[in-house]
């Protein structure tokens, strides 16, 4: 039944969020929170870090405020957030005689809640239907209402891929593999990432047993489909109109949200210290191609060194 499924997805992701995290990560955690005060709902740890179980790198986190106004200090930064969330810094830290480093992206509530439930930027709900933890919340409400989000893009994000797989027939047949693979390569390709398919690949492969049940209980939990578990396969029947329509928006959408992220690369610049050297780090860790700039275009990348960018999106080592 619909209504079951729903709940245990529900108690399967609240679970997963509670899990605890390391000291380190806490440590920075606490050091974000102090930069936005009273003004922080939540913050929210997932990313590569997560999935390898370490700190070494550059920890992901996102900070869930109430509002941009009251989580800055300056005017410009509340505005730059609010036309065009999210706002990206970077930040490190000192844990136990170790330098931490984290980059974090700051969402009004409100703002996460709208991209949880879609739109054409896929970076809430592409990210929130893989494995995260809620590091640090305000009270129990506050708490409720990003598991309320994550439980949403869950479902935002296994009604799309859905529409991904091949096969136009109301009957759909596949092993939910096939649908996080095709799904976490058609969201990624929406973002100038430099991430390799295997890469990609294997956010899957971290976890299959956990994205196999998170499939199943999200597409059972749809009322408008009807789906039966056949071997290690689901078989999903749906309308294969609704699904061709949202392939269509996704093609829009698609092109709408790499703008969005080339004037997010623009807007870093103003939020996220030496940013090109992270750029570059970066870029060479997931793709295994060393980028060199020269001074000059390091010093105005954004004037000089379009045609290195050029050449990475031609070589499609940015997609």
């Amino acid at each position: 039944m619909p209504e079951a499924s729903a709940a245990e997805l529900r108690a399967l992701l609240d679970a997963e969020l509670r899990t605890p995290v390391q000291g380190a990560v806490t440590a920075m955690a606490d050091a974000i929170r102090a930069r936005h005060g009273d003004a922080v709902a939540a913050l929210l740890f997932y990313g590569s870090c997560l999935r390898r179980g370490g700190v070494e790198g550059v920890l992901d986190f996102y900070v869930i405020v109430d509002s941009y106004g009251a989580a800055y200090e300056r005017r410009f930064l509340a505005l730059l957030n609010r036309v065009l969330p999210p706002n990206v810094f970077y930040v490190e830290c000192d844990h136990a005689g170790a330098r931490l480093r984290a980059k974090y992206a700051v969402f009004s509530q409100r703002d996460f809640d709208a991209r949880a439930a879609g739109g054409p930027d896929a970076r809430v709900w592409s990210r929130f239907c893989q494995p995260a933890r809620i590091v640090w919340s305000r009270d129990a409400a506050s708490r409720e209402r990003v598991v309320a989000s994550v439980l949403r893009a869950t479902h935002t994000a296994v009604t799309q891929m859905l529409a991904w797989l091949p096969g136009d027939d109301p009957v759909q047949r596949f092993a939910p593999a096939e649908l996080w693979l095709r799904g976490f390569r058609e969201t990624y390709g929406s973002e100038l990432r430099g991430e390799a398919g295997a890469t990609i690949d294997s956010l899957y492969a971290a976890q299959p047993e956990r994205f196999d049940r998170v499939a199943a209980l999200a597409l059972a939990s749809d009322a408008r489909l009807r789906v039966k578990t056949a071997d290690a396969a689901l078989e999903v029947e749906s309308d294969p109109r609704e699904r061709a329509s949202a392939r269509r928006r996704w093609s829009l959408a698609r092109r709408r949200a790499k703008a969005l992220t080339v004037l997010g690369l623009f807007k870093t610049t103003l939020t996220f210290d030496d940013w090109v050297s992270y750029a570059l780090w970066k870029v060479e860790r997931h793709s295994g191609q060393k980028v060199e700039l020269t001074e000059r275009q390091r010093r105005r990348p954004l004037i000089y060194a379009w045609p290195v960018i050029l050449r990475l999106l031609r070589e499609n080592v940015l997609r």
